[in-house]
C-alpha cells in the first residue's frame, strides 16, 4: 500500500504551484494537522502540512472544508487531492489556502513518504502569468512550522493586471487574475483582488469632535471562504456609497488598507477589516458564480444560557410578539435612542427578548409568526439572557434557507400551541445562581431520579472518591491577561496569540479542563471539572503538571496517581448536552472541597437518630 501511495503522489507539484504553473488536482500527503484557533462561536481553524515527497509546505484549511478534519476523513498520513487552492503569503510567510479537497481513503494512512525538504524561494518565469486560482508567493520556508526560524527571503509577485478605476460603478467584467479568498487577506498581502457579495450596507454616519468632523459607512463583503467588514471615510463615502448595493457582487482590488478588526463594531468573524483608500478599485461583477448569499452560524435559543455575556452571535426564530417603540437616554452620551422589544421563540422550547434600535425600531413592520434571521446580535445578561441587534447587524425576514423552512413547518404543525420557557433571570453562571436546590445525593439517586434529563439544569451535591483522572487533554493553554482565560494559539515558537485581547504572550497559562471518575457506595459517575477544582484535585496548578510532562513524564504520571482515592464534596450542575449527534447528561462541577469530618459526623449522627426514632415508633405502635 505504501508503494501504491508513493506512486500516486504528484511528485514535486508544490514547487510547480508556487512557480506559477497551472497544476491541476495535485495529489499530496498530509503529514501534520494542528488546530489554529477557535472563534467566538466555536468554529475551529486548522493548519496542515502537505508533502509531495520532494518538498513540504504549511497550509490552511478554509472553514467550508473543516468537515474533512472534524469528521476524521483527513488524518496524518492520508493522501488527498487538492481540487481548489490558493498560493498566498501571510505575514511574509508563504502558505497554501485549501478551498476544496478530496481525501483518497483507498490509500489509507502511510508513514511520511520520501524525504521532503522545506520549499525554498521559487523564481517564476515572469513571461507567463500565474493561473487564475493561484498567486506568485514569497519564498517558502515550511521549516518554521516545525519550530525553526526561517531566513528572510526576497518576495516575488506574479504579474497582475491593474483593474480600471470606477467611472459609473459598473465595470466591463473583464478578466480578473489573482482572485484572493477573503480568508487569506492580511496586512501582509499585496496586489490582490477579491470577488465578493455585499451582504449588508450601513447608513452614512457623521462625527464631530475636537479634531474635526467627517463621515463614514461600512459594508460586509462575503465570498465562499469567509466574510470581512469594509469601511469608507469622507471621500470614499462620496465615491462608493451609492455604487455598493446589498446583494450585488463586486471585484475589489488593492490598494486597500487591511488592519486588525475592531470587534466591538463588527458582526463578522474575521480577525481583519478593510478600509477603502483613495485609489481602491471597485468594479461590479457581471456574474455571481461561486459567490454565496449571506452566511449564518445560528445559536439556538436554548443554548443562550451557555453563551458568554457580550458574545456576538447569529440566531433565528419565530416572531411571537412585537412591542411599541420607546425612547431611552444613553448614560454616557445623554442622547435619546429609539428601541423596540421583540419576542422570538424556536423549536427548542425557549423564548427570548430581542431589542432593535434606531431606524430599525421605528420602521419595523414584520408580521407576527414570521421567521426572522438575525446576524450580529449581542448576548446580554440584564434581567436574564436577552439579545440586542448591533448597529452592524442585519435582519432577514422569511429567508430562503433550510433553517427557516424547518422552523416554519414546526410552528405550523405544533409550535403555535406550545408553551415556551423564558430566559428571564437565567444568569449564565453555573455556580452563582441564587435560590437553587443543592440537595445531597448519592450517585444511585442522581441516576435513578434522572437529574439533568429535564429542560432546565438541575443542581446537587455528591460525596465521591476519585478513582480515575483522565490524563488526555486535561488542560488548555489560556491567555495571561487578567480575567481573560480564553484559549491561545501558538503562532510561532514562544509566541502565543490571544484573539480576544489582540495580544501575543511568550507563554500560556495552562488551565485545567478535567474529566474525573468518582464513586461512592452506590456507584460511579464521570464529572467535568474546571481550573479551580482541578487545582484541588491535583494539588498544584496545571502549569506545574505540564512542566513535569516536559521534564519527567514519570513524575507527571505519579502526580495523577496521587490524585486517586481523594474523597471530596462536589457541588454539581446536571444538564443535557449533545455530543457527536448524541444526547447525554453532562455533570459539571462548580466547586469542590475536602470533607469537613465534624460536619460529616454530625450528618451521620442525625441519620442514625432518624433510624432510632423510626424503630421506637414502630415498637410503640406494636405494643
Amino acid at each position: 500500500m505504501a508503494n501504491d501511495a508513493f506512486s500516486a503522489i504528484t511528485h514535486g507539484c508544490l514547487r510547480r504551484v508556487f512557480a506559477g504553473e497551472d497544476v491541476i488536482d495535485p495529489i499530496v500527503q498530509c503529514v501534520q494537522i494542528k488546530p489554529m484557533q477557535a472563534t467566538a462561536t466555536g468554529q475551529e481553524r486548522y493548519r496542515v502540512v502537505f508533502n509531495d515527497t520532494v518538498n513540504f509546505i504549511q497550509s490552511m484549511i478554509a472553514q467550508q472544508v473543516n468537515w474533512v478534519v472534524q469528521e476524521g476523513k483527513l488524518k496524518k498520513g492520508s493522501l488527498c487531492r487538492l481540487k481548489q487552492f490558493q498560493a498566498n503569503s501571510v505575514k511574509d510567510k508563504p502558505i497554501l489556502v485549501i478551498l476544496d479537497i478530496e481525501v483518497l481513503e483507498e490509500y489509507g494512512e502511510s508513514e511520511k513518504l520520501g524525504q521532503p525538504q522545506a520549499l525554498e524561494v521559487v523564481k517564476a518565469d515572469t513571461g507567463s502569468p500565474a493561473a487564475p486560482h493561484q498567486q506568485q508567493p514569497a519564498g517558502i520556508s515550511g521549516s518554521n512550522f516545525y519550530g525553526n526560524k526561517p531566513a528572510q527571503q526576497p518576495q516575488q509577485q506574479a504579474p497582475q493586471r491593474n483593474l480600471p478605476s470606477r467611472s459609473n460603478g459598473a465595470g466591463g467584467g473583464g478578466s480578473h487574475a489573482n482572485i484572493y479568498p477573503i480568508e487569506a487577506l492580511s496586512p501582509y498581502a499585496h496586489k490582490w483582488t477579491i470577488k465578493a457579495r455585499v451582504t449588508s450596507k450601513g447608513e452614512i454616519k457623521t462625527w464631530h469632535n475636537k479634531n474635526g468632523e467627517g463621515k463614514l459607512f461600512s459594508v460586509n463583503l462575503l465570498d465562499e471562504s469567509g466574510e470581512i467588514r469594509a469601511t469608507g471615510f469622507n471621500d470614499a463615502v462620496d465615491s462608493w456609497y451609492d455604487v455598493l448595493q446589498e446583494g450585488s457582487v463586486y471585484y475589489v482590488s488593492s490598494p486597500c488598507r487591511i488592519q486588525p478588526a475592531k470587534k466591538q463594531f463588527s458582526n463578522v468573524n474575521n480577525d481583519y477589516e478593510m478600509t477603502f483608500e483613495r485609489d481602491t478599485h471597485i468594479e461590479k461583477a457581471e456574474d455571481s458564480e461561486g459567490v454565496p448569499q449571506v452566511k449564518y452560524n445560528f445559536t439556538t435559543l436554548s443554548d443562550l444560557q451557555t453563551i458568554d455575556k457580550d458574545t456576538t452571535i447569529d440566531t433565528i426564530g419565530i416572531l411571537q410578539q412585537t412591542g411599541e417603540v420607546s425612547e431611552i437616554i444613553g448614560k454616557s452620551s445623554a442622547k435619546p435612542y429609539n428601541k423596540r422589544e421583540l419576542t422570538l421563540v424556536d423549536n427548542t422550547g425557549y423564548s427570548v427578548r430581542l431589542t432593535v434600535w434606531g431606524k430599525t425600531a421605528q420602521t419595523f413592520d414584520v408580521p407576527l409568526e414570521s421567521v426572522v434571521a438575525f446576524k450580529g446580535v449581542k448576548v446580554s445578561d440584564f434581567g436574564g439572557r436577552s439579545l440586542s441587534l448591533l448597529s452592524s447587524g442585519t435582519m432577514n425576514v422569511n429567508p430562503d434557507i433550510d433553517e427557516s423552512h424547518k422552523l416554519k413547518g414546526w410552528y405550523e404543525a405544533q409550535g403555535r400551541n406550545d408553551n415556551f420557557q423564558s430566559h428571564a433571570q437565567t444568569m449564565g453562571s453555573t455556580s452563582g445562581a441564587s435560590g437553587r436546590n443543592d440537595q445531597y445525593k448519592s450517585i444511585a439517586q442522581i441516576k435513578d431520579e434522572n437529574l439533568g434529563m429535564s429542560e432546565q439544569a438541575e443542581y446537587f451535591s455528591v460525596k465521591g472518591t476519585i478513582i480515575y483522572v483522565k490524563q488526555d487533554n486535561f488542560c488548555y493553554p489560556a491567555c495571561l491577561s487578567e480575567g481573560c482565560n480564553k484559549k491561545v494559539v501558538e503562532t510561532e515558537p514562544g509566541e502565543w496569540r490571544c484573539e480576544k485581547c489582540d495580544k501575543t504572550h511568550d507563554r500560556p497559562d495552562y488551565r485545567y479542563i478535567m474529566s474525573v471518575n468518582v464513586s461512592d457506595h452506590t456507584g460511579q459517575m464521570w464529572l467535568s471539572c474546571f481550573d479551580e477544582v482541578g487545582r484541588i484535585i491535583m494539588g498544584m496548578p496545571a502549569n506545574d503538571v505540564m512542566q513535569m510532562r516536559e521534564e519527567d513524564e514519570r513524575a507527571a504520571t505519579e502526580a495523577f496517581a496521587e490524585a486517586n482515592c481523594k474523597t471530596l464534596l462536589f457541588r454539581c450542575r446536571a444538564k443535557m448536552d449533545t455530543f457527536q449527534d448524541q444526547q447525554r447528561v453532562r455533570y459539571q462541577v462548580s466547586s469542590a472541597a475536602p470533607l469537613n469530618y465534624a460536619n460529616e459526623a454530625k450528618k451521620l449522627a442525625e441519620l442514625i437518630q432518624q433510624y432510632t426514632l423510626s424503630d421506637n415508633s414502630d415498637s410503640l405502635f406494636v405494643n
